[in-house]
């Protein structure tokens, strides 16, 4: 019978290191909120229930996060004091009776299931408390894990370590798993004699060892632990998020030749066999079928890119684009709220806004739709076949029929019927001589002032 598990994500801190007026886990990385990195991992990791525990900008990120997590339970610690404080704020879910409960924090957004997936594994073998732990680089300054015959006896902070325990490299993640009978009462015995007056959760590990239960240790990568406190540690997680999942596009089939130039957002689907040149930036709610090509300096958020299309040098495809199979929009063209069907050519200098463009058809260079009066915003239809020609204005609501023609430099106002040609321009007049005439009469009145 597979295991119950309630995750409680503390979210409760000011981060005022960051010094901005956004909540700490609000601050996005790869597009999407730091702490809703996390509850997707923990989902990922078989889950049943999320507690979030707020504090700082409680209502934004009670706002925020429900709106992508609906079925989180949110809690409140109303006074900064301690982990084991915070975690306990989420008592009436611990006492819902989970197997495994995992305490995570909501600024670390580079967490893997894999990590969770291993420490639930050790409750699910027997162990009743579970720490992880990471080998840094330099583990000055964190706590050390102590073990003995393959059990974590204690969590030495550094400043209380002697020589010999400082020289351990093992060194405590701050995520912790724990069997769900025991968290109340482990919970309730800590107490808050120290110099912050603070009740700590890695108490929990004494605890647990003087009343005779299992406590081991699992090790998870550095990056799966690493916790965000300053904008440059952001930025340092936003690389780190961004090489996992450009490692992962090109290991399933996608070629990027520059791959650190490519800027992925969370929700970002490339199929196998696209191309995407370097210098390119992805928005949320981008997929693109097999085969298409993506060139350099491209700007795509909110579209849908059909097999073998090819966007840019230079594109910028807005939320509400789709385009067809085989479909090309090319260089400094830029579409919104546009369906542009198989076949369908975009190749420069062109907005299509709340458009449609039928199968086949041609803009030309320079070409755009007037979609917006000053007050409401109306769409153009452009049929299958149809051949738009270069710098015409389509001054919505319009219809150009399939098959139909607009002559270049027109504004059309009317609906353009099938098989039709519209032209929307003065009549060229041409006075022969003038130009020579009119050069003299500058030249005279140039010299005329000295």
């Amino acid at each position: 019978m597979a295991r119950s598990c309630l995750t409680i994500i503390l979210a409760a801190g000011a981060g005022t290191r960051m010094k901005s007026a956004l909540p700490k886990v609000l601050h996005p990385v790869a597009g999407l909120p730091m702490v809703a990195h996390v509850t997707g991992c923990a989902r990922a990791a078989g889950s049943d229930a999320l507690a979030i525990v707020v504090g700082h900008g409680a209502d934004q990120v009670r706002e925020t996060l429900g709106a992508l997590e609906g079925q989180a339970r949110f809690f409140t610690q109303h006074e900064q004091l301690g982990t084991a404080n915070a975690v306990s704020a989420a008592l009436p879910a611990i006492e819902e009776s989970f197997d495994d409960v995992l305490v995570l924090f909501g600024d670390t957004p580079l967490v893997t299931p894999d990590t969770l997936g291993a420490a639930r594994a050790g409750l699910a073998e027997g162990a009743d408390l579970v720490v992880v732990g990471f080998r840094p680089a330099d583990p000055h300054g964190y706590g050390r894990l102590i073990e003995e015959e393959g059990q974590l006896v204690a969590i030495r902070e550094h400043k209380d370590a002697t020589d010999e325990e400082r020289a351990i490299g093992f060194c405590n993640g701050g995520l912790m798993a724990f069997a769900g009978a025991h968290l109340a009462d482990l919970l309730d015995a800590i107490g808050n004699d120290n110099a912050k007056g603070e009740y700590y959760l890695t108490d929990a590990v004494q605890i647990a060892r003087e009343r005779g239960l299992t406590v081991r240790a699992i090790e998870a990568p550095v990056e799966d632990v690493l916790g965000i406190n300053t904008m440059a540690e952001l930025a340092e997680a936003e690389a780190i998020w961004q090489a996992r999942r450009q490692r992962e596009l090109m290991l399933g089939g996608v070629t990027m030749a520059a791959p650190e130039t490519v800027f992925l957002s969370h929700d970002t689907q490339i199929a196998p066999g696209v191309t995407v040149e370097p210098n390119v930036w992805f928005g949320p709610g981008v997929t693109v079928a097999s085969g298409a090509r993506i060139r350099a300096f491209s700007h795509i958020e909110g579209a849908q890119i059909g097999a073998d299309a090819e966007i840019g040098p230079f594109a910028r495809l807005r939320p509400g684009t789709r385009l067809g199979a085989k479909t090309k929009v090319g260089n400094f063209v830029e579409t919104k709220n546009a369906e542009i069907a198989d076949g369908a050519k975009v190749n420069h200098l062109t907005y299509m806004g709340d458009a449609s463009v039928g199968a086949g058809a041609n803009i030309g260079a320079g070409t755009i739709t007037c979609n917006y009066d000053g007050f409401s915003k109306h769409r153009t239809t452009i049929g299958a076949g149809a051949f738009i020609g270069s710098n015409s204005a389509l001054v919505a609501p319009v219809t150009v029929g399939a098959n139909a023609y607009v002559g270049s430099g027109s504004v059309i106002t009317e609906n353009v019927p099938e098989d039709a040609l519209g032209i929307g321009r003065a009549r060229q007049v041409t006075k022969d001589g003038l130009a020579a005439r009119l050069r003299a009469k500058l030249a005279k009145a140039k010299a005329a002032k000295g």
